[in-house]
């Protein structure tokens, strides 16, 4: 009890706890009856728990709708919450809660009231495209009850169950005593109470753990309840009924209550029916990478096991066990509702020593009674996967059916029959009846041998002539054998076939065993790695409905007439309107035209672009010389933030995105009119499907799985790569498509698949840059340089290392021939330079060249934007579009391409129109058709039957990975794979991708005036308010050359006087609109480190002090691309020119020179902006070879000096001229009043004088003197 026990509390003798027979009885001391473990209403977590298990099965077996099903499921847990919160609100004063129940229910009412609006808000959102994320964010939540429904002090202690033997303690189970509680509410009441539950008794101690505590020491069925005393009464309610009590005579020192054994006198006799049909995906045991499993089946008293199938981890045992006179306590309508469950065990059987644990799994029969009949619906039951766990990981999926059947009056004569063995060769094994069995076609599997891959050593012997054997159902095929792997890993024989009956039902297909072998001397075949193929779904072939076709077809022509009556092509000039129809069958008799903007209209675009007043900045058009790839790179880059962001803007402004989609792909970006490529911030592989479009890659494992969840032991386990495919399809085909022109029988559904002997291609690989690397040096930086290995050739670009950089640009190309298939892994790894010591590996990526190379997507080379024959884009491919075109139609058998006059080509049943002028070096215009054909290669995916997407000229973004930290990406590199064979003819030279110098610039600021500057100081003798100005200049990066003019002293009004001028010398990268600054960091550094500021300069103006630190008034800083035009006047010149975002801007890099007034700005008190000084400045930028030839001085020297300013005469330092400060401050000031004090002064002097002079004058008048 949660309540202490008082001191004098009495104890009667029926209210002690006690443990006799089955239940367990506790003392009531509160002042109601427990509610619940925790003393609280039930949590909805169970019904939840029950309803997503609902909703992971119907998208497992693909049910229709399980979107429905998962807002019913947050329709209960909102409710159930809300109905929590209103019952604990009404109980929440109980008396004899403690505070730790108090605060936990008011925190399980927060949380739920929280969950309860929040699954409200969810199921609204819940529609079939977001299922996905939803069950993610309602799983979180059930995670979130379970938490909650768990006791934080548990108050009644857990129940063990010990087994013992000759006084030794083997095995035990504990139950929690929260599942046996008991209450008279039911949504309360513990979920195992009052109910017969099946026990597993496992190792104690640390035995226990691990595998070897997995396997069940002993399975028990018990019954338990554990309940307040005065409850006792209800304690044998769930007890199966037909039961007598079975009391001792009183007296004998036992309490009568409860009895000490229960007499069961109704019994019922059954027959249980396990139909095992097959496994998949099972546990690898043996260090073959295979096991050799059997099934264990328990149910209640007996077991039995199937057979043993060697070697495999997809076993179809097909086998029947029957368990006779199953005898079951109990009423008959308990049986049907809630029968026992069985437990199945896999184990792999070796040959020495006891078999291995693989994996469990529970099951519960199908039940039928004596006066039921065997029939539909229940029965005969179907097959169902199980799933199978092996401690808390799973293990794979059991296939099988459950059946339990009542033994009547009549004995097993009712039983439906069953039939003996009908593969003598097994022995006496009983299959699987045909009513449960699937039912079964003949399907035939064609596989594709093309080759073996990165095979490793077994057993320390290299592989030497390896073959594959294919499995499925019982029946298989083998390779023809690779007579020696290093020379060349290939198969000689590409198709081969083999006819097995596999069920109707595609659910229940078994998998597909691959398994590679090495024949060695004297017949000895080796085992050298195995894969299964778990779901053969994506191989099925199914020939087209002709049925659906015909509907698809009406539908799309009616698109298309409705198209085409709505001003369609037809209506408009050519160059103006793009029509983009989408077929996904041929619609014969129809042609659909497809135009798109011709390039010409571009330049007629922009002139037509409205003309802005003075106030707009001009924009120059960039010399098409000045244009390289990485204008086109920095465009993409552009173009994708401004789609990215039109997109994100939400699907309200749909025109604005597809528009910037538009352009992303097909039109000149307008503000650097360089033609975009494509940039994915993704691996090629995952945006084309690992091009997998025929050319598949199974990889072969072997060993034991380890016992951890980590899955990272999967890749160690990985032995090399077997590349073939496969198609399974229904025989007979139908005659249409074996009588198709040039159908070939030996390659079956390959048809047209290239040859797989060796060929040499030329790979050039250019690496653009490093972002985010994981730091390799003390300091926290990297000196990465670029390493690539393909096959023999091993290329370390070490000698051009980047110094200090986490975000390296290479800028570098590699050109290597290489042989495939003996080397067509490419391996390009970015390592870390280091003086002393061997260089680290920062992570690496693997690029399997031969599926790019043989995929139906072209990856060979990106097909670009635009045809050129010059310039920064020209076309790279050494085959014309044209010629492109004319190979792909050939190895499709699709009719074309057929040019014709007006700029018209006809593919297919595919009409499109485009210009057919080209301008050569000279500006001279050609007639050509190869835009038409690079258009007809854009939209190659709408060409019916063979079309698909063609990859374009694209970057890639690849994440690094290192094997000593697996799993966690370790920066990310931008770079893209050209391939050439070489028996064609040689490409160009590659793009120039290194990386743009910085050019070298000089900015020259003169400072000419200040206006308005805040009065800082107070006059010594006049207190009169006054500043001794100076305005400081630096650009962003260089503050320590930052330069000052000297001081306007003593200025009354703020006005300031300067003429002065600043020059800064910088190196700039214009399409990075940054600065490049090279130092060192410090004294010790090896070599200069590179960073990259935006161009930015600070213009701050401050009050000069001689005895203190100067006072800083204000600044400005100008974003040297982006910044406001200077106002003509200081009165015009206001706060807004710095604060509003919509002035026009303007950049000195297309200006190159500009003046006006600016003003400086600071937070006052309040932490609000306001003016502080006005500066009159000019900025002047010239190139370092213009400044060379017009040479200017600092402040105001030689040559082109500048003017003195003409500053008032007020305008000196005081304690520096002590006359001229008398001058100005004292006798401008003050005169009036010293002449006053001087004339007083005579006054007082001559009247002294009078009185000094007066009494010797008297005595001398006196006397006569």
């Amino acid at each position: 009890p949660r309540r202490r026990k008082e001191d004098g509390d009495e104890e009667e003798s029926d209210q002690e706890g006690c443990l006799a027979g089955l239940p367990c009885l506790v003392e009531d001391r509160g002042a109601g009856p427990p509610a619940s473990p925790s003393d609280v209403p039930a949590l909805p977590a169970p019904v939840q728990e029950e309803g997503l298990n609902d909703v992971h099965e119907m998208i497992k077996t693909e049910k229709p709708h399980p979107e429905r099903r998962l807002r019913g499921v947050l329709e209960e847990l909102s409710s159930g919450c809300f109905r929590f919160v209103t019952l604990a609100n009404k109980d929440e004063n109980h008396s004899s809660r403690t505070r730790l129940d108090r605060e936990r229910l008011k925190s399980c009412m927060r949380e739920l009231e929280n969950m309860g609006q929040q699954a409200k808000t969810l199921r609204s959102q819940v529609k079939k495209n977001t299922m996905k994320d939803k069950l993610k964010l309602v799983q979180n939540f059930l995670q979130k009850l379970r938490f909650l429904a768990d006791e934080p002090q548990h108050s009644i202690p857990d129940i063990f169950i010990w087994m013992m033997s000759n006084n030794k303690r083997i095995a035990y189970a504990r139950v929690t005593s929260k599942d046996i509680l008991y209450s008279i509410v039911d949504e309360e009441t513990g979920k195992d109470c009052a109910k017969v539950k099946t026990v597993f008794l496992k190792l104690p101690g640390k035995r226990g753990f691990g595998p070897a505590g997995w396997t069940v020491q002993a399975k028990m069925d018990i019954y338990l309840w554990l309940g307040l005393n005065k409850q006792r009464k209800d304690f044998l309610s769930g007890l199966p009924c037909g039961f007598e009590e079975k009391k001792t005579v009183k007296g004998q020192g036992i309490p009568s209550f409860p009895p000490i054994s229960l007499l069961y006198t109704k019994k019922q006799v059954f027959q249980l029916r396990v139909h095992m049909y097959q496994a998949r995906s099972l546990f690898a045991a043996d260090s073959s990478g295979l096991s050799d499993p059997f099934a264990r089946v328990f149910f209640i008293t007996q077991s039995q096991c199937t057979e043993v199938l060697n070697e495999t981890l997809c076993p179809t045992w097909d086998q029947l066990l029957v368990f006779d006179n199953v005898e079951l306590f109990g009423e008959v309508h308990e049986m049907r509702d809630d029968p026992p469950i069985i437990v199945i065990e896999i184990y792999d059987q070796d040959t020495v020593g006891k078999a291995d644990f693989m994996g469990r799994t529970f099951a519960k029969p199908v039940v039928k009674m004596s006066d039921e009949d065997y029939s539909g619906p229940r029965f005969p039951p179907q097959l169902e996967y199980y799933q199978i766990y092996r401690g808390n990981s799973t293990a794979g999926d059991l296939l099988a059916a459950f059946e339990l059947l009542q033994i009547g009056a009549g004995g097993k004569s009712d039983l439906p029959p069953i039939d003996g063995p009908t593969d003598m060769d097994r022995g006496p094994i009983l299959p699987v009846p045909m009513g449960i069995r699937p039912v079964l076609s003949k399907y035939r599997v064609e596989i594709l041998f093309w080759g073996l891959r990165d095979l490793k050593r077994v057993n320390l012997a290299q592989v030497d002539r390896p073959r594959v054997d294919i499995e499925c159902a019982g029946r298989g095929v083998q390779s023809s054998l690779i007579q020696n792997y290093k020379k060349n890993p290939n198969f000689s024989t590409l198709v081969k076939w083999f006819e097995v009956d596999l069920p109707e039902n595609e659910l229940l297909h078994p998998p597909l065993n691959i398994r590679v072998v090495d024949c060695r001397a004297f017949g000895r075949y080796t085992l050298v790695g195995s894969h299964a193929v778990s779901s053969l779904r994506k191989f099925i072939y199914r020939p087209p409905d002709k049925k659906a076709q015909q509907w698809n077809t009406t539908a799309k022509l009616l698109n298309l007439y409705m198209a085409l009556s709505n001003g369609g092509p037809y209506s408009h000039p050519a160059g103006e309107i793009v029509v983009n129809m989408e077929p996904e069958v041929p619609i014969k008799k129809m042609e659909t035209m497809v135009k798109l903007e011709a390039p010409e209209d571009e330049k007629e675009k922009k002139k037509k672009k409205k003309k802005g007043g003075a106030e707009e900045m001009e924009e120059e058009e960039p010399d098409e010389s000045m244009l390289d790839w990485w204008s086109k790179y920095f465009a993409s880059i552009e173009t994708m933030k401004e789609v990215g962001a039109a997109l994100g803007m939400g699907r309200g402004r749909g025109h604005r995105g597809t528009q910037a989609t538009l352009e992303c792909f097909g039109i000149p970006y307008s503000t650097c009119h360089a033609l975009p490529l494509q940039i994915f911030n993704k691996e090629l592989e995952a945006e084309f499907d690992n091009f997998e479009d025929w050319l598949h890659t199974f990889n072969l494992f072997r060993g034991k799985i380890g016992d951890d969840d980590d899955n990272t032991a999967d890749d160690e386990r990985i032995v090399g790569r077997f590349k073939g495919s496969m198609c399974v399809y229904k025989v007979p085909l139908p005659d249409d498509i074996t009588k198709e022109a040039g159908y070939d029988p030996n390659f079956g559904m390959f048809q047209g698949i290239p040859s797989n002997d060796p060929i040499n291609v030329l790979v050039r690989v250019y690496v653009i840059r490093a972002t985010d690397l994981h730091p390799a040096d003390i300091n926290g930086k990297a000196d990465p340089y670029i390493a690539i290995k393909l096959g023999k050739s091993d290329i370390k670009d070490k000698e051009n290392y980047i110094s200090k950089q986490l975000n390296p640009i290479f800028g570098k190309s590699f050109d290597i021939e290489a042989t495939f298939p003996m080397e067509s892994m490419l391996t390009v790894a970015v390592y870390d330079w280091d003086l002393v010591g061997t260089d680290d590996l920062i992570g690496e990526t693997k690029i399997d060249l031969e599926n790019r190379y043989y995929s139906k997507h072209r990856a060979t080379c990106g097909i670009s934007q635009t045809y050129a024959i010059h310039g920064y884009n020209i076309w790279r491919d050494p085959m014309k579009p044209t010629q492109i075109l004319s190979k792909l139609c050939k190895e499709g058998k699709v009719d074309g391409p057929h040019f014709g006059p007006g700029g018209r080509v006809k593919v297919a049943n595919r009409v499109f129109t485009g210009p057919t002028e080209i301008e050569d070096e000279n500006g001279q215009k050609k007639k050509t058709d190869e835009h038409l054909g690079l258009m007809v290669l854009h939209h190659w995916e709408d060409i019916p039957c063979v079309g698909c997407r063609l990859v374009p000229e694209h970057v890639e973004t690849r994440p690094l990975l290192n094997p000593d930290k697996p799993g966690i990406e370790q920066g990310r590199l931008e770079m893209w794979v050209d391939m050439f064979p070489m028996d064609m003819p040689a490409p160009g030279t590659a793009v120039d991708i290194s990386p743009r110098k910085p050019k070298k610039y000089e900015l020259r600021v003169i400072v000419w005036n200040t206006d308005e500057v805040v009065l800082e100081d107070d006059d010594y003798f006049t207190g009169e308010k006054s500043s001794d100005i100076f305005v400081r200049g630096w650009l962003k990066g260089q503050q320590e050359d930052k330069q000052d003019t000297d001081v306007h002293y003593h200025s009354l009004t703020g006005e300031g006087n300067f003429n002065w001028r600043y020059i800064f010398p910088f190196d700039y990268l214009m399409a990075e609109e940054k600065i490049v600054i090279s130092k060192k960091e410090s004294m010790f550094s090896w070599d200069e480190t590179e960073y990259k500021i935006p161009a930015r300069l600070t213009l701050q103006v401050w009050d000069a002090d001689h005895f203190s630190a100067d006072d800083f008034l204000g600044a400005i800083e100008l974003d040297l691309n982006r910044f406001p035009r200077g106002a003509k006047t200081a009165k015009q010149c206001t706060l807004e020119m710095v604060t509003e975002t919509d002035l026009p801007m303007f950049s000195i890099f297309k200006q190159k020179r500009v003046k006006g007034w600016w003003p400086f700005i600071a937070r006052n008190e309040d932490d609000e902006m306001e003016v502080t000084g006005k500066v009159e400045a000019e900025l002047h930028l010239l190139t370092a070879e213009e400044a060379e030839k017009s040479p200017a001085g600092l402040a105001r020297n030689e040559p082109d000096p500048l003017e003195k300013p003409n500053r008032p005469d007020t305008s000196f330092i005081w304690f520096l001229n002590p006359l001229k400060s008398i001058r100005y401050f004292l006798w401008h000031t003050y005169r009036w009043l010293l002449l006053r004090i001087l004339l007083l002064a005579l006054l007082l002097l001559m009247v002294g004088l009078f009185f000094y002079s007066m009494p010797g004058y008297l005595v001398k008048k006196i006397l006569g003197a």
